[in-house]
């Protein structure tokens, strides 16, 4: 293999080579801007907005330089894109890091090995298609982390009928662009990202289709970028009704080649040639952006979490053309027959399940060519009876060929799943050395707050994963499974069931109490099936981790360079029970019939069901681990958050020094070269109202201490994300409040 790299003028880092891996931000530095790389005859150019553009040597090419043109290269070789022209901001922006070209023998192929965001941009929803939502940026740093200022605010209260003030979008920055959605109505727009001004919107009218999507977050969690390296870039959104848009970056028009006029109906293909029920309006949506694998956008489904029948809709995974937007392939993640998994769904209940969809962000590897599916549990989340069986490839990771749909490996997480406890966020791609062995790594964080290892190219285990028993369900009708997989390393990273161990013991008197409340419960280890609320004098069963996780759509941000895992969790029960509620569905038990009554008088302390109001589990409540991928050890662990005002103040607790204990919500986490940065979550979902808050931290990565706080107007929302424009490097995330305006914020040193 030959690797063809250069280095910009006035840049001395050294470049890397390791197999096919190329560190582009050694190669061309982080202010610099490769503005096209081609096979064979290779040019590139390197700039920065101030003067002319120098093209440097290049291994095997001789340099042609025109100053100041905006032109040079190889003698030869195609002209450059031509300049962006979407407005006066974007004239004098330069595009950033657009390709490295690596030549391999008797291949064309291109790679892009997990490296994080490359070139001072962020590309994909979690940095790099690897999903590590890290970048190797330095320049804020532990010395100067103190001095960052708000750079710019941007609101979203001008984008739709009424208020999304539960933001959850991570932007997308190329080419000192950011790229996003916003509002009730999902537009989609672009921003500078130095100013923070708006440069286009977009909007597609979906009518009743879009108010009626089984969607948590109007505004989505964000948009894919694909380009084809030349003058062809596009922005590729899924809108609350489920369609499928491409448009121009440069102006935000649909690109009429794409579908009709730019869209694909979503629920045209999804069932084609299969005996099931066209989809209807509120069934199916998507919260995550797609993904765009090379030309290939793959695409997932968000589906009503309750069903009104056994028989729903399905949630499978497509291919589609990024240029034609023809669909080019269909994973059933419910398996028909003649297909690997049918027989998992006994009674021939794969006709009539649904759910089962990938709701979750996605994973690609390009050198590969495959994408990592972290798929959802079937219907319904707390009942099985009507789906007997182990139910692939409900609750599994699953690898495809991102070009044809076809099945690489698989795991599943869960068998006959019963707990609701989806796989809910993307796997981490990410390059480790284990005991002296080099493997291509897919780390995936779980609700049940397991992390699982694989061999990305085979699916191989890292570390043994055993097989266990556990309970059996007490529910009439229901089958769970008699084992669930275990991985022996590395240990969980929040708690797991309920036992009187983990009871609150802030004194006597509380732990008593808080044990005699536990005892109107079904206590018992993970995967204890849920029970029928009522039955013997019990609620139901008190579940650690809760429905929501451990680990939700948050996840976690990997140091791609040091194979170090940060992932943020939550210790906080919820019941599980189970009652016949005819008004809901038809199926034979539906999860409820669980709650308290109250009484008229407030709640106390901070209305939970514990002794006087206080969290039943000891703290804390919220929490950030780091694990070290290498080797399968926890590195630390800190309680995310302050302790909370209705614990500092309780009237029980009273003179007692209560430690950190941590908010319940989880935080999205941004990783760079120097610092892990966190808030505390926006506690706007599934959550105690007393749950998460504004702060925005920066943790030491070797030893979680914190290095410094900073009070955001609002409380982070979203997965922050960074970028670099003219020198300076931002933080930008979306921040949210109940009842107020959502925005995007950005953070800069002076």
């Amino acid at each position: 293999m030959s690797v063809i790299f250069a280095r910009c003028a006035g840049e001395s880092e050294s470049v890397r080579k390791a197999g096919r891996e190329v560190d582009l931000l050694h190669i061309f530095g982080p202010y610099s801007s490769v503005r096209a790389a081609k096979v064979g005859r290779v040019f590139v150019r390197c700039g920065r907005r101030a003067g002319g553009y120098v093209t440097d040597p290049i291994v095997g090419a001789e340099p042609h330089v025109e100053a100041g043109s905006g032109r040079g290269g190889v003698e030869g070789a195609d002209s450059p894109p031509q300049e962006r022209k979407m407005s006066r901001v974007m004239g004098r922006l330069v595009p950033r890091l657009l390709t490295v070209v690596i030549v391999m023998c008797n291949t064309g192929n291109l790679a892009l090995a997990q490296q994080g965001a490359q070139g001072g941009e962020w590309r994909h929803y979690g940095g790099d298609l690897g999903g590590t939502k890290y970048a190797p940026l330095e320049q804020i740093d532990r010395t100067n982390v103190a001095g960052l200022e708000v750079a710019w605010r941007w609101r979203t209260d001008n984008f739709g009928p009424r208020l999304d003030f539960n933001y959850q979008a991570t932007p997308l920055m190329v080419g000192g662009v950011l790229y996003t959605t916003a509002g009730w109505r999902r537009n989609v727009v672009a921003i500078d990202g130095a100013t923070g001004e708006t440069l286009w919107l977009y909007r597609y009218d979906e009518a009743d289709r879009g108010e009626m999507a089984p969607v948590r977050a109007s505004s989505g969690r964000g948009v894919a970028y694909w380009t084809d390296g030349a003058d062809d870039e596009r922005i590729v959104h899924v809108t609350k009704g489920y369609h499928l848009v491409a448009l121009n970056a440069k102006t935000g028009l649909p690109v009429t080649a794409f579908g009709e006029e730019g869209v694909v109906d979503l629920y045209d293909g999804l069932y084609e040639g299969l005996d099931r029920p066209s989809v209807e309006d509120g069934q199916i949506g998507l919260n995550s952006p797609a993904l765009v694998v090379g030309d290939v956008i793959v695409v997932g489904a968000a589906l009503r979490a309750t069903a009104p029948s056994r028989a729903f809709a399905a949630g499978f995974v497509r291919g589609f053309d990024v240029r034609t937007g023809e669909q080019l392939w269909i994973f059933h993640t419910i398996p028909q027959p003649g297909e690997f998994g049918n027989d998992t769904w006994e009674e021939e209940s794969w006709r009539y399940s649904g759910n089962t969809g990938v709701w979750a962000p996605m994973s690609a590897d390009q050198e590969l060519g495959y994408v990592y599916l972290p798929v959802e549990t079937p219907t319904n989340d707390l009942y099985g009876g009507h789906r007997p069986g182990d139910n692939l490839f409900a609750e599994s990771l699953v690898c495809l060929d991102a070009k044809t749909g076809e099945r690489i490996w698989h795991f599943q997480f869960v068998h006959h799943g019963i707990w609701d406890y989806d796989i809910p966020t993307a796997p981490a791609l990410v390059d480790l050395t284990v005991e002296g062995r080099s493997i291509k790594a897919v780390a995936q964080v779980t609700k049940q707050a397991f992390t699982y290892v694989f061999d990305r190219v085979t699916g191989e285990p890292v570390w043994p994963i055993e097989e266990r028993p556990v309970p059996a369900s007490t529910v009439p009708g229901e089958q769970a499974s008699s084992t669930q997989p275990f991985p022996t390393r590395p240990a969980p990273f929040d708690r797991q069931g309920v036992s009187g161990d983990d009871l609150l013991d802030f004194t006597p008197e509380l732990n008593a109490e808080a044990r005699r409340i536990a005892s109107e419960y079904e206590l018992g280890p993970i995967f204890t099936p849920p029970i029928l609320a009522g039955a013997n004098g019990r609620r139901g069963l008190l579940m650690l981790p809760q429905m929501t996780g451990g680990a939700n759509w948050q996840g976690g941000a990997v140091d791609a360079d040091a194979g170090i895992l940060y992932v943020a969790s939550v210790t906080n029960p919820t019941v599980a029970g189970l009652t016949n509620d005819p008004g809901r569905s038809t199926m034979d038990y539906v999860g409820g019939g669980t709650r308290r009554r109250r009484g008229s008088a407030a709640p106390q302390g901070c209305g939970e069901i514990g002794p006087l109001g206080l969290p039943l589990i000891k703290p804390p409540w919220g929490r950030i681990t780091a694990i070290d991928l290498n080797t399968g050890d926890h590195l630390w662990m800190i309680a995310n958050g302050d302790t909370p005002d209705c614990v500092k103040n309780h009237p029980a607790l009273s003179g007692l020094d209560i430690p950190r204990t941590g908010k319940p919500e989880r935080s999205g986490i941004l990783v760079t070269k120097t610092l892990v940065f966190a808030g505390e979550g926006a506690g706007l979902f599934a959550t105690p109202t007393w749950a998460g808050g504004p702060m925005f931290h920066a943790y030491d990565k070797q030893t979680g201490e914190t290095i410094w706080e900073f009070e955001l107007p609002k409380r982070q929302s979203g997965v922050p994300m960074t970028y670099m424009i003219d020198g300076k490097q931002y933080i930008a995330m979306a921040i949210s409040a109940r009842g107020e305006p959502a925005e995007l914020i950005a953070l800069t040193l002076p």
